[in-house]
């Protein structure tokens, strides 16, 4: 296996991938994303760089001898204005604009094209991390009902659609009532505005109602934008007062299985991968 740079983000994500990588003895390069990467990364040899240094990455990554590059974690979309780019950074940066404005899509399909032409094989975390996706079925000790799972299958139809507008992942529906769509606040700033809706529109923790659903927009490229869940989603969905939570079974990576299940099946919510 190559060595393998880590580009990354907030969230557990990197830190998985990370882990995965030390397991099975495979060489990891950490650029920490300013900003964003999580404080624990310094444990591993890398370097700290602004979203625009470019040439500071690429030349850190060469030097590195890296030979492949997995991008991981969330990254909120920046002010370019505000950005200091280096001398690579400010060469590329008009074209990174340009893609900006046709969406999050187009954005990254163009920073993937950066590293690809420059001879890098682009990862995904889902296949670094051995295929921990969410599989079909119930995760856990919680069986959703009929009427539980029509709410899922609204939401994740509701976050597909939403995701052919490259919008957004996830989406909320109680009862058939779609009560938030995902946009770029994220999932937890989602699940936290449903948290505030009034009662008689959302389930209680003694009456759980309503699922969160996440799907991959149909445009994106799942080597790098792939849908997220772990222990915390669960914890935020309870607190909602939703009934459960799910994904298209294959294309939503769980973090931490172990500790996602141990949340739900102490919550009381099912976890469930739909078939696509």
């Amino acid at each position: 296996m190559s060595k393998l740079a880590l580009i990354a983000g907030g969230g557990a994500l990197p830190l998985s991938v990370a882990a995965r990588c030390d397991a099975e003895g495979r060489p990891v390069f950490v650029i920490r994303l300013a900003g964003f990467a999580d404080p624990h990364l310094a444990h591993y040899p890398g370097i700290d760089a602004g979203m625009a240094e470019i040439g500071k990455i690429l030349s850190a990554m060469k030097k590195a001898g890296c030979g492949a590059v997995c991008f991981a974690g969330t990254v909120s979309r920046p002010d370019f204005k505000t950005l200091k780019p280096d001398l690579k950074g400010a060469m590329v940066l008009p074209g990174i604009v340009a893609a900006a404005t046709k969406g999050d899509d187009a954005l990254l399909r163009k920073i993937l094209s950066l590293f690809e032409a420059e001879g890098y094989a682009v990862e995904g975390a889902d296949d670094i991390l051995g295929g921990e996706t969410l599989p079909a079925g119930a995760l856990g000790a919680v069986q959703p009902t009929e009427e539980q799972l029509a709410d899922l299958r609204k939401a994740l139809h509701v976050a597909e659609k939403s995701g052919e507008l490259d919008i957004g992942q996830g989406a909320v529906v109680c009862d058939g009532l779609v009560l938030a769509v995902e946009a770029q606040e994220g999932t937890d700033a989602m699940l936290m505005r449903v948290a505030g809706l009034p009662a008689d529109l959302r389930g209680t923790p003694t009456d759980r109602k309503g699922a969160l659903g996440k799907a991959p927009k149909p445009i994106q490229d799942l080597r790098v934008d792939m849908p997220v869940m772990g222990a915390r989603t669960i914890e935020m969905a309870a607190a909602a007062g939703l009934a459960g939570v799910g994904g298209v079974a294959g294309k939503l990576i769980v973090i931490d299985r172990a500790a996602l299940i141990e949340a739900a099946d102490r919550l009381g919510l099912y976890v469930w991968g739909d078939r696509a």
